[in-house]
């Protein structure tokens, strides 16, 4: 059963006879406990191309000391010397638990033994005047072995100050203080495995501070003929822009797509530890991608995009029925606190509680076996392809001035008749559908927007805030939609269990006053949206 420690710790350099200086004299620091030297075995796994350590994740299988065992860390705030370490117990191979939350940067490659750390750690702990621990400091003596590519060693002392749990990150700062008057500075190297690797790899070998390449498209990934040698030359000539100017409208597309591709794998182990609103940015992520390829179908070949915007629509539904499900009980749990006691009538928490849990148990379930499955890897591996060969098309090469502007207008317009038709329909379920479809287009408009903001700026920025404003009120309108059917159910389900609907009923009228007041809010808002103001300040 894997456990996760928030750890927060700096390294310093020292020379290998370092000596501390007191730091009982730190404020609030009442007393320095010598609790003695304690012999580390630490072998550290990674992909033979390192894939985890370009990702500054470190994973390690330890003996010696406290905490024996496996012990997988992810990066918080690699700034701050911020990880989240999950602990496993010890065992021959890597714990399951652990490979699924290196799955997305692994994918389907082997992970092996990379460099073996012997550390001679002289520790003490910093305790207050009660004896409580503030925090761990110690002076490590390491000695590190390649264990692949010929076996170089290196050795080298270190000092970690590690904060205790719930400690106060301001320690950290005065203990650093006092080490820096005694000479001792902070190291180089964000991790002992950064180190250890940096300074034993082969002269040829690249260092694992540098991101990974990006994979080349497996075969029938990119099209073959005259538009793929034509995508080709536009490639060129997108690769020569780079680092003159403001660059091409590809290069803005594509940093983009990398950044969302970027997020949905780091997001990964997030989803997996169930992190409060990891679903969420997860699938914010695969939208905002897919968003992008139908927005800028100018610059990226649909041909090629479409299939992986279907693959990634498909994520995204597979993620949402998680993601629903929180959202919903968020809501319905908010109508019910803020019902008088007197209007409770029946088990309605526990009622709500159980429907919750049979429901959000099965989506949990279904959300991890959707990580584990071999189509969401090969998703990730074809979203590599794409953006190491992208299937650029002649506009890629315009100026960003030029093209995105012409993107934005586009799903302005798409937007526009859609909202137009919506205000057209009667109150009921026509109208519900169309503000519906009509809220997937200004989302998309929206993140058309958020895109461009780098390249275009603050009218870009504008855009999107007036196209979320729509987007806002959408929204709502659709969450009340979806919850009134919730409200629907759950008042059955309590009337075949012989208990009252009444409040039930109560609330299903709330959220039905919520969806007409959202209708009515449309046309104000959408007035301020669509002023010729916010879109001509594109062009300008």
């Amino acid at each position: 059963m894997a456990e996760t420690k928030r750890e927060i710790e700096r390294k310093y350099d020292v020379g290998a006879a370092a000596e501390l200086p007191d730091l009982s004299g730190v404020a609030g620091v009442a007393d320095v406990v010598d609790k003695g030297v304690v012999e580390l075995d630490a072998v550290y796994w990674d992909t033979p191309d390192q894939r985890l350590a370009a990702a500054s994740i470190t994973l390690r299988r330890r003996t010696g000391g406290a905490d024996a065992g496996w012990h997988l860390k992810l990066p918080v705030s690699l700034a701050e010397g911020v990880r989240d370490e999950v602990r496993a117990p010890l065992s021959a191979a890597v714990p399951r638990a652990l490979l699924g939350l290196v799955r997305s940067r692994v994918r389907e490659a082997e992970l092996v033994p990379v460099v073996r750390l012997l550390s001679a750690r002289n520790l003490r702990h910093l305790v207050d005047a009660d004896g409580a621990l503030l925090a761990e400091v110690s002076i490590d003596g390491v000695r590190a072995e390649r264990l692949t590519g010929g076996g170089a060693t290196t050795a080298w002392s270190e000092v970690e100050v590690e904060l205790a749990d719930d400690g106060d990150p301001a320690l950290l700062d005065k203990v650093e203080k006092k080490l820096r008057k005694a000479g001792v500075r902070r190291s180089s190297s964000s991790s002992k495995l950064g180190r250890a690797l940096a300074e034993t790899a082969p002269k040829k070998e690249r260092g694992p501070e540098t991101a990974a390449p990006e994979k080349a498209p497996p075969e029938g990934a990119v099209r073959r003929g005259k538009k793929a040698g034509k995508r080709e030359a536009v490639a060129d000539a997108v690769r020569e822009s780079v680092g003159e100017g403001p660059g091409t409208a590809a290069d803005h597309v594509l940093a983009y797509l990398r950044a969302q591709r970027d997020a949905l794998v780091s997001l990964d182990p997030a989803v997996r530890r169930d992190l409060p609103d990891s679903v969420h940015q997860m699938r914010v992520a695969t939208r905002r991608m897919r968003s992008a390829f139908k927005t800028y179908r100018k610059i990226l070949d649909r041909t090629v995009t479409d299939p992986v915007g279907e693959e990634l629509q498909w994520l995204a539904g597979e993620l949402g029925v998680d993601r629903d499900q929180e959202v919903l009980t968020e809501r319905l749990t908010a109508r019910i606190d803020a019902l008088p006691r007197t209007l409770l009538l029946g088990p309605v928490r526990g009622r709500l509680r159980i429907w919750t849990v049979a429901r959000r148990t099965g989506s949990r379930r279904r959300t991890v076996a959707v990580l584990d499955g071999k189509r969401y890897l090969a998703l990730l591996d074809t979203v590599d392809a794409l953006l190491a060969a992208p299937p650029l098309r002649d506009a890629a090469t315009t100026a960003p001035s030029d093209a995105l502007p012409k993107a934005l207008l586009k799903d302005y317009a798409r937007l526009a008749t859609r909202v137009e038709h919506a205000l057209e329909q009667p109150r009921g379920t026509a109208r519900d559908l169309a503000m519906h479809d009509a809220r997937k287009a200004a989302k998309r408009a929206r993140y058309a927007g958020e895109a461009a903001t780098p390249a275009l700026g603050k009218p870009a920025k504008r855009f999107a805030k007036r196209m979320k404003s729509v987007q806002t009120v959408l929204g709502d309108h659709q969450d009340s939609v979806v919850a009134r059917e919730a409200l629907r159910t759950l008042a059955i389900q309590a009337h075949l269990a012989g208990e009252t609907a009444f409040t039930w009923g109560l609330l299903y009228g709330q959220e039905e006053a919520a969806g007409a007041e959202r209708e009515r809010e449309l046309p104000g808002v959408w007035e301020r949206a669509s002023r010729g103001k916010v879109r001509a300040a594109l062009t300008a």
